[in-house]
């Protein structure tokens, strides 16, 4: 009798799963360097945002829908010094990197820890309503189980607790 012919189907096994898990590692990392240019949403001429898509991975104050609708943030002061102090909250959150910003604008990018999935936040300032009106995103995938809806309620929460 063979001894190697046990351990055959194990050896095969194994291979499989080698194979298997090379083209996953593959298929992620081809995912993620074909992830879209900046993604800004915002249109200073009408002062509003793209509406979110029908996936759930968009949260926006000027959607009217539960899913992707979320309550703007009040403010009171100088329009250049809210951005200025935006800014510094999104710059003390982990993987953020802000991509313009004016006196009443900020459009930023953040990075998932692992796959380095990008979300495009913005931020417009209206001096006129008094309000922070915002739209966090997800440039690729389905749904992003939330994340964009809790980082602008800790973006909230930072915010009012003055920064």
């Amino acid at each position: 009798m063979n001894r190697s012919q046990p351990h055959q189907p194990q050896r095969r096994n194994q291979i499989i799963l080698l194979g298997a898990g090379l083209l996953l590692v593959t298929a992620l990392a081809g995912c993620a360097s074909n992830e879209p240019q900046s993604q800004a949403a915002f249109d200073p001429a009408t002062n509003t945002f793209a509406p979110c898509p029908d996936s759930p991975n968009c949260v926006s104050t000027q959607a009217t829908d539960a899913e992707h609708g979320i309550a703007p943030i009040a403010f009171s002061g100088d329009s250049a010094a809210t951005t200025a102090r935006l800014v510094e909250i999104v710059n003390s959150l982990p993987r953020s990197t802000i991509v313009a910003t004016t006196d009443n604008y900020l459009h930023a990018e953040f990075r998932s820890r692992i796959f380095r999935f990008v979300d495009d936040v913005e931020f417009f300032v209206d001096a006129d309503s008094g309000t922070i009106q915002f739209r966090s995103a997800s440039r690729t995938g389905y749904s992003d189980l939330g994340v964009n809806r809790k980082r602008m309620e800790e973006i909230r929460q930072l915010f009012n607790a003055g920064g």
